[in-house]
């Protein structure tokens, strides 16, 4: 709530005086700018760390398998409605260029490029001094992931580096925190000068998200979760998610946190009758890596950007790009504050807009908080009987 009253006293400041909102522009960018110099080795150690710290043989299973299975599929559904909203109803119309660009410093979006060569930038760079750019965080991840599994792979010979990378991630933590402390005068400052440069123009645009993703995010709450419920349970599934639901939704709402939701949602899956094994697994599970919120947010984030720098976002190429982004971005969006700045600059890297446009998707993040917040601890509920649909079969819940 701080951040969304930060920035809408920003939007008033850069309405009733945009010639002088260029003094507040350095603000902003001193908070943007110490969130870059921590992304990459914030998004290094925290995902080595998780993967060096799994135990694989372990968590093989039918249950993980089951959990894997309804995330990816619940995140795809999520990302496809989205872009068929965002299709429907474009976010950003007949955008001026020549004052966004201004804005962002003369930086503008780099060429776009075919498919197979955004893949071959996915996982690899030419040098390991690019990974330490925040302009290649995808490769990045990558490589994160192949230590984390090679230090998990050695068992006891890899310990050590485990602790280390685990003491890092947890340091990295505690400095992200810090910096989003700046968050509520930073954002402020950087929307007050972009509102004072771009004028009613970008404050369209921004009304036009926030209507179409809590309308969105509540057709995706009432009737997917209506359909996976009854997917899971028929009548009785039907009738066990919406006598539940009811506490776990608040608590969302009011905190913005899926963190913070988890114990009330661990109960409300007990009283769904899901197995506490299964709902001690997913529910955790999803609060960090299941946001299908998030993945609708991410279609949201992209179109806007397309629209603001006049790319055509109809196409096949286009439309599987923003998809799988969506989805990627999704995943990697943690549970915790400023888990996704990660997300927005992977958006930018990903499909090659300049840096100076993070803050514009994430004044995005700010404003669908609550409602995504919503659709991310929801969606955990109903996968968690889902997943024990798989696991225990069609009558689960007569056992």
């Amino acid at each position: 709530m701080l951040l969304i009253g930060a920035i809408i006293i920003g939007g008033i400041i850069g309405i009733c005086f945009p010639a002088q909102t260029h003094y507040l522009k350095p603000v902003g960018d001193v908070f943007v700018n110490f969130m870059f110099m921590a992304i990459v080795p914030f998004v290094f150690l925290s995902i080595s760390s998780a993967i060096a710290s799994m135990n694989g043989t372990k968590r093989l299973g039918k249950i993980m398998g089951s959990t894997m299975l309804i995330f990816v599929f619940t995140a795809i559904i999520s990302a496809i409605l989205g872009y068929i909203a965002i299709r429907l109803f474009p976010l950003v119309q007949h955008a001026n260029l020549d004052s966004i660009k201004a804005l962002m410093g003369n930086g503008a979006a780099t060429d776009e490029m075919a498919l197979s060569d955004r893949l071959v930038g996915i996982f690899t760079v030419n040098d390991f001094s690019l990974l330490l750019s925040k302009e290649h965080m995808l490769p990045l991840i990558f490589f994160s992931v192949l230590i984390g599994l090679a230090t998990s792979s050695l068992g006891e010979k890899g310990q050590p580096f485990a602790a280390f990378l685990k003491s890092g991630s947890e340091v990295l933590m505690k400095l992200v925190q810090f910096i989003m402390y700046l968050a509520p005068i930073g954002l402020g400052c950087y929307f007050a000068a972009i509102i004072g440069d771009l004028g009613s123009q970008i404050i369209g645009s921004y009304v036009r998200v926030i209507v179409l993703y809590v309308v969105l995010a509540i057709v995706y709450f009432i009737a997917m979760n209506t359909v996976y419920a009854l997917l899971a349970g028929g009548k009785d599934g039907f009738r066990l998610f919406w006598s539940n639901i009811t506490k776990p939704a608040i608590t969302a709402i009011a905190t913005c946190s899926s963190a913070a939701s988890i114990p009330v949602n661990l109960k409300a899956t007990k009283d769904m009758r899901v197995p506490h094994d299964i709902a001690d697994t997913v529910i955790p599970l999803g609060a960090n890596t299941h946001k299908d919120g998030s993945v609708i947010g991410g279609v949201f984030k992209i179109a806007f950007l397309y629209g603001v720098f006049n790319r055509d976002i109809a196409g096949f190429d286009n439309m599987l790009i923003i998809i799988c982004c969506a989805f990627l971005v999704g995943a990697v969006m943690g549970a915790i504050p400023g888990g996704g700045m990660i997300a927005e600059v992977l958006i930018v890297t990903i499909l090659g807009f300049p840096l100076e446009a993070v803050p514009l998707v994430l004044v995005i993040s700010t404003i669908i908080d609550m409602p995504a917040t919503l659709l991310n601890s929801s969606g955990n509920t109903v996968s968690a009987m889902m997943v024990t649909r798989l696991v225990e079969g069609k009558n689960y819940f007569k056992k």
